[in-house]
């Protein structure tokens, strides 16, 4: 498919492994973004990974709230540097922008958002997104970011969201459970039913789940807008789509 602007946003659990941040994995997302913004494209990174960040300095209980607030304002900046380091290797710069629910609520706030963002595209700066989450609660408990990439992505005028997570494409049936589960590669209508199922996360960083990507799928399918999900484990199946604009795996989700 054909776009200009694209959101990628990468998960908790493709960005954590044993209690740390996965640095190989987040070189392979830098590569893959400098890739697409050699090919002329902009791109816009939502990022998780700064509770993690942060645990890995000072371990502090993370069930508690106040703990992840905690970690986060301290994991948040060793997260940029890490990113910092990374983008260099390609002589590329990044910048951290840290929004929240009230700052996409509000036109004025969201216009100045708008504004700094395209600012920093204009000049090949990779915009890296995450909520304000010493002061977000609700997004430390049960966002995840997803919602936050979709509205990212839709008042930020992106062509695509792109999610990369441990869900490799969104399933007919859990694949969990069914052996005879089967991907399905396109998807233009989601049913109430999955879309107030109950979240579930797959690891100890992770605040998401399944059904928190079908909101923000669906959230852009009523904005006709597209969203592509695929694993951030490997990603072939995401090279193939962005670069080559050959759909292997994962899902897309559009009208």
């Amino acid at each position: 498919m054909k776009y200009n602007r694209v959101v990628i946003k990468v998960g908790s659990h493709v960005l954590t492994q044993d209690g740390e941040i996965a640095r190989e994995r987040m070189q392979n997302l830098v590569e893959l973004i400098a890739l697409v913004m050699q090919k002329g494209k902009e791109v816009i990174l939502v990022s998780s990974g700064a509770v993690a960040a942060g645990f890995s300095l000072l371990a502090l209980n993370r069930k508690n709230v106040t703990n992840k607030q905690v970690l986060a304002a301290i994991g948040q900046p060793l997260l940029l540097k890490m990113y910092q380091e990374k983008f260099a290797k390609y002589e590329m710069l990044c910048s951290q922008v840290l929004l929240s629910a009230d700052d996409m609520d509000s036109k004025k706030r969201t216009a100045l958002a708008k504004s700094a963002i395209d600012k920093l595209l204009e000049h090949g700066v990779v915009p890296i997104i995450n909520e304000n989450d010493v002061i977000a609660i609700e997004e430390l408990v049960f966002g995840d970011n997803d919602q936050l990439s979709a509205s990212v992505s839709y008042n930020f005028k992106a062509d695509l969201l792109v999610i990369l997570s441990d869900i490799d494409a969104y399933y007919d049936k859990d694949p969990r459970k069914f052996e005879d589960a089967k991907a399905l590669k396109e998807v233009s209508t989601i049913s109430q039913k999955e879309l107030h199922a109950k979240p579930t996360a797959n690891n100890e960083f992770a605040t998401g789940g399944i059904v928190t990507k079908l909101k923000a799928a669906n959230f852009l399918l009523e904005h006709d807008k597209k969203m592509f999900m695929a694993t951030g484990f490997d990603l072939s199946d995401v090279k193939s789509f962005l670069l080559d604009d050959i759909h292997k795996g994962g899902t897309l989700f559009k009208r």
